[in-house]
Order: C-alpha cells, then structure tokens, then sequence
C-alpha cells in the first residue's frame, strides 16, 4: 500500500462496502475491517437485535467507540456502517485523515436491496418514500467523501477496479 492511510468505503446499507472492501483487500494484500461485524463480535449480538433490546441511541455510541478506535489504525480497510459518517467525530477522522470512497447508487438499485432485509433496522419498517428520503438524507453527507464511485451497471470487480486505479494515483 503506498500511503499509510486507511481506504475508507461508505455509503448506504446494501451499497456493496463490505464486498467491494474484502475484494480491494484481496487485490491489495491488506486487512479488512468491518466495523458492523467488530461490533456485533463486540456485543455478542446481531445489528437488529442490538437496536431491539439496546435502542439506536446505545449501538450509536458503541459505534462511534469501535469506529474511531479502528480508525487510529494504518493501513486497512474499513467498511462503515450506513449510518456511521452521519456521526460528527467520525466524519471529521475520516475526512480529515482516511481516504474515502462513497459507493453510490440509484435509489431505486438501494431500495430493492434493503426493503424487505430484516438485518437492517434503520430501514425494515420505513416505506418506499421514507427509504428515499433517508437516502436522499444520508447522500448529501455521504458527497463529502473524498471520492464518488458511481456503481450503476457494474460489477463488484468493475467497482473494485476503479477504487484501485484512483488509489494508484493517490
């Protein structure tokens, strides 16, 4: 890896952060993290079932803990939960000292993928206007990232490509 920054990936639920975070890893040959299954390793709990008995408040601050720890690390990958780079501290790290990618796509490509999805429960109970406006919401944060991956009509691979041909040039 030629810096010692961290390649931060964010974005929606079901925009691909973990998959597309573990394929640049691979190409890479650096650790991955990932920061909803280190909190759910943490807890001992499933995301859904730490918002049911917990409330959002608590995972919030749990998050905000692991997030910022793993971020003090150098060179890995991070894939951010959804709702992660909504947190002030977090962002600021982030933007201030990581190199990050928001994995951007149609709203209508997102809905599909997390609508029915019980493993996310920001988004389980939200009807098909409320899920926009929580993506619209969350993508004018989501455009201060570093870099914008337009991911419409791509593979993961083809994802994993571009994100790897701007960090050569990084």
């Amino acid at each position: 890896m030629k810096s010692k920054k961290n390649l931060v990936f964010l974005g929606m639920m079901g925009s691909g952060k973990s998959s597309i975070g573990l394929i640049v890893s691979k190409k890479l040959n650096i650790e991955f993290i990932d920061i909803d299954y280190e909190i759910e390793k943490k807890l001992g709990m499933k995301i859904s079932k730490i918002f049911e008995n917990k409330g959002e408040k608590y995972f919030r601050e749990i998050e905000e803990e692991i997030t910022l720890k793993i971020l003090k690390n150098k060179k890995k990958i991070i894939s951010l939960g959804g709702g992660a780079f909504l947190n002030k501290k977090i962002s600021k790290e982030i933007l201030d000292n990581h190199i990050s990618f928001w994995l951007n796509w149609d709203n209508k490509t997102l809905i599909n993928r997390i609508k029915n999805s019980q493993k996310r429960p920001k988004a389980f109970k939200l009807s098909k206007n409320e899920l926009i406006q929580l993506i619209n919401e969350r993508s004018i944060l989501y455009s201060k990232a570093l870099y914008k991956i337009n991911c419409e009509n791509l593979s993961k691979t083809e994802i994993a490509n571009n994100i790897l041909r701007i960090y050569e040039t990084y």
